[in-house]
């Protein structure tokens, strides 16, 4: 296991850039929480917390498949070094707007502003290690998979770092930190420019397809797969609230977390699949079952175990899913793929907490997880139903364009 992953980031440049990539995705699971908190610290709602955070996030999500298709086209590091500046501006406007108490709509236009300009580090790391390892698929996959331990390890340390510094030592600090992590974060990647994929965009001649056919479906169910992580979280505060434990919901999503962080690491050790698809279809499934236990969990102790099985299978889900958008789409549009497929997790997960809460104001919160148990299986009847075509030749299309 060692051997393979020192192989990996024995690469020249592979570990700085993956460890950049990390510190800049901290902002993923800081800045909304960090909205909502700061909005309440200066008197504000629930709800208008909610429209705050819920502005940034709607516009990241829109706006990501733009920056994949601009970093494919004109190269990672002028998209990142304009991301970064206007991230920077972006938070401080949503800062200034919030203390100062300025009415609506103006801490929402600020937050949308952050979204839009939000880097997107994670989909052009993948697209950096596609690049150094498209010869050698079995490393690939344990590339994709620090990826995604990496991705656990943010949503395991950035709520508790971004709750800390909001609630006790500044009211700024948290959303700050965030603006820090993604501008310098952006900016230092920017800098390693040996490592970054060759950029397509003065290129004449036929435009390369994007390969929706397989894009599609893997979008599609990525929205079921973020429902599903929607409505968990809404449904572990509620579950633990009606068990008098409502301090405990923060133990339980990171109980979740640390079972996806466990699993990518082992199949980051393990060998290639020889198709990817399979194993999509496969581990999606799994991972929806896995809920239909949790509608008759019975104590909050049931409940994080069951919720760290359903998260051993996250990191395999998502490790498939970025392998089949990599072996499908064209490398001059792999980033620009691989932030839709993003952009369909973003999609999903306001729904699902909104679908969630309503589900638990009805029938209470065990009854709840019926919502990602359904979002789940809907997004397996997508992987099983679809059908891909032969595999394309890697080699892209002499003079064609990524636009």
């Amino acid at each position: 296991m060692r051997s393979t992953y020192g192989r990996v980031l024995a690469l020249p440049g592979a570990a700085l850039f993956s460890l950049t990539g990390l510190v800049s995705r901290l902002p993923l699971s800081m800045a909304s929480l960090g909205l909502v908190l700061l909005v309440r610290e200066h008197g504000g709602g629930y709800g208008a917390a909610g429209l705050v955070a819920a502005a940034y996030v709607a516009a990241a999500a829109v706006v990501a498949p733009v920056h994949g298709r601009l970093s494919d086209r004109w190269g990672q590091r002028v998209v990142l070094l304009l991301a970064g500046a206007g991230y920077a501006i972006g938070m401080a406007a949503v800062v200034l707007a919030v203390t100062r108490d300025a009415a609506a709509p103006l801490p929402h236009l600020a937050a949308a502003v952050a979204g839009v300009f939000t880097p997107q580090t994670g989909s052009l790391v993948r697209a950096r290690w596609t690049h150094l390892l498209r010869d050698d698929r079995p490393l690939l996959t344990t590339a994709f998979a620090i990826e995604a331990v990496i991705d656990e390890a943010v949503f395991i340390v950035g709520p508790v770092l971004v709750t800390f510094l909001t609630l006790q030592v500044a009211d700024v600090a948290g959303l700050a930190t965030a603006a820090a992590a993604a501008t310098l974060g952006s900016w230092a990647l920017a800098a390693q420019t040996a490592t970054e994929p060759p950029a397509g965009g003065h290129r004449t001649g036929p435009r390369v397809a994007m390969g929706w056919p397989v894009l599609g479906p893997v979008l599609v169910a990525a929205v079921g797969i973020g429902v599903l992580f929607g409505s968990t979280e809404v449904l572990v505060v509620a579950f633990t609230e009606a068990e008098g434990e409502r301090g405990a919901a923060g133990l339980v999503l990171a109980v979740w977390a640390a079972g996806s962080l466990l699993a990518g690491v082992v199949v980051g050790a393990l060998p290639a699949p020889a198709d990817a698809v399979v194993r999509l279809r496969w581990t999606v499934l799994v991972l929806g079952l896995l809920f239909a236990p949790l509608l008759l969990a019975p104590t909050t102790a049931w409940l994080t175990a069951g919720l760290f099985l359903a998260g051993v299978m996250i990191s395999p889900t998502m490790i498939a899913a970025t392998s089949v958008v990599e072996e499908y789409v064209p490398p001059a549009r792999l980033t620009e793929a691989l932030t839709w497929t993003s952009t369909g997790l973003a999609v999903g997960v306001a729904p699902g907490a909104a679908v969630a809460g309503a589900v638990v104001d009805r029938f209470g919160a065990s009854a709840g997880f019926a919502v990602p148990l359904v979002a789940g299986l809907a997004a397996a009847v997508v992987a099983w139903w679809f059908r891909p075509p032969p595999r394309p030749d890697r080699a892209l299309v002499p003079g064609a364009v990524a636009d």
